[in-house]
């Protein structure tokens, strides 16, 4: 690769994407700012999987001797019926498609720190502002901060999200790229009072699971509750209230440990409450801004790789930028790398569903017999596929 000039690149969040794409464009002589908009680095969050492909990414990026000790080591998930009795017990990789002993369990909040900690002392972070305005012009992006500072960049990548504001600013409204996938999900903390220690309890009825996650038997353990509904509750968005109480609704008389997991979310100072989707774009760039990760291409919890798509979609973005002279040539050979691996992994949301929150009476049946009888019908070896579907290019320095 020529030397020239450094380029300046703006990234929007500091979650996952946004750290790992700030890393490789520093590796590869970047001037590198990220603006987040809470004041600070967010810890704590549930557990996510960095499996296939993303494992390569991790272990280029010199993390994985430390991930691996922050590693959450999960050792089975077990099933349970109305009535709270034993379905089976598996192994997680029997249902996710992960292998065990290479594939990575830690908490998001473990990953974004690390992340974090690799990059902080090398690009700019400004925590507690965000973006308001993008003009896109032919040789550089004027961006207007929310807390009133203007500045110009080479090129601004969006790393925010789901609901990423970058999208919205450039591409228009969120509603034309969102495929709602007819779940609404509610997650929280709640006391160990069962005393769970690396393993997860999953209860359901039709259209309906609530789940116990355990990561330490002295930790609070994290409560799902996840439910099919036809359309999504977007007025539920910002009212916090209208939320708890459309749970505790779809919730009513059921059973085993519900009517605890609906009192904790209804305490809880710690709940998220959002719809199971996917973002479908046509195309991930316009002019000189980019979208990674969530952002881009969001592949719902249910998928299981959210977290591993950002990490392989950074590595490559940026190894496409550092390749290419032309930011849209290297735009759109980031997307053609990308695409297929994508689809396969957002494909995965729907076995998924199937799987930990079947909707009628007769795939919850079919999915129990499937549990008792033969663990290896269920859709892992689909998902180990999937994750390890594209082998990372070698984007080497000259």
């Amino acid at each position: 690769m020529k030397h020239r000039p450094r380029r300046t690149v703006l990234i929007s969040g500091a979650s996952i994407a946004g750290p790992a794409l700030a890393h490789w464009l520093d590796h590869y002589d970047f001037d590198v700012t990220v603006v987040e908009k809470a004041p600070y680095l967010r810890a704590g969050g549930y557990p996510i999987d960095i499996r296939g492909t993303a494992v390569d990414v991790v272990t280029r990026m010199g993390l994985r001797s430390r991930l691996q000790q922050a590693h959450v080591d999960s050792r089975r998930i077990s099933f349970v019926d109305q009535e709270g009795a034993l379905i089976a017990a598996l192994r997680p990789e029997a249902v996710t498609g992960g292998v065990e002993g290479r594939d990575l369990e830690v908490r998001r909040g473990d990953l974004a720190d690390q992340l974090y900690t690799l990059v902080r002392d090398r690009v700019e972070f400004v925590f507690g502002d965000s973006i308001d305005t993008l003009t896109d012009g032919p040789d550089h992006v004027e961006v207007a901060f929310r807390g009133g500072e203007r500045r110009v960049f080479d090129l601004v990548i969006g790393a925010d999200g789901l609901h990423s504001n970058t999208r919205g600013l450039v591409f228009g409204p969120e509603e034309q790229f969102h495929h709602y996938l007819g779940y609404c999900f509610a997650g929280f903390t709640l006391p160990n009072h069962l005393n769970l220690s690396h393993e997860g309890l999953a209860w359901n009825a039709p259209g309906r699971a609530a789940v116990l996650y355990a990561t330490d038997p002295q930790a609070p353990v994290y409560g799902f509750l996840n439910f099919a509904r036809t359309e999504a509750p977007y007025s539920a968005f910002r009212a916090p209230e209208a939320q708890r109480d459309l749970v505790a609704a779809r919730f009513e008389g059921d059973g085993w440990e519900v009517p605890r997991l609906v009192a904790a979310m209804r305490a809880a100072d710690d709940l998220f409450f959002d719809v199971v989707s996917q973002i479908h774009l046509p195309s991930w760039h316009r002019g000189r801004v980019a979208l990674v990760g969530d952002a881009a291409h969001a592949p719902s919890f249910m998928s299981g790789q959210g977290s591993s798509l950002s990490l392989v979609g950074a590595y490559v973005l940026a190894g496409e930028l550092a390749t290419h002279a032309d930011h849209g040539t290297a735009f759109a050979a980031y997307e053609q790398v990308m695409r297929e691996f994508v689809r396969k992994n957002q494909a995965l949301a729907t076995a998924g569903g199937s799987t930990l929150a079947p909707r009628t009476a007769q795939e919850l049946a079919r999915r129990d017999e499937a549990l008792r009888g033969a663990p290896g019908l269920l859709p892992g070896d689909a998902g180990e596929e999937a994750h390890t579907a594209l082998t990372l290019p070698d984007y080497t320095r000259s």
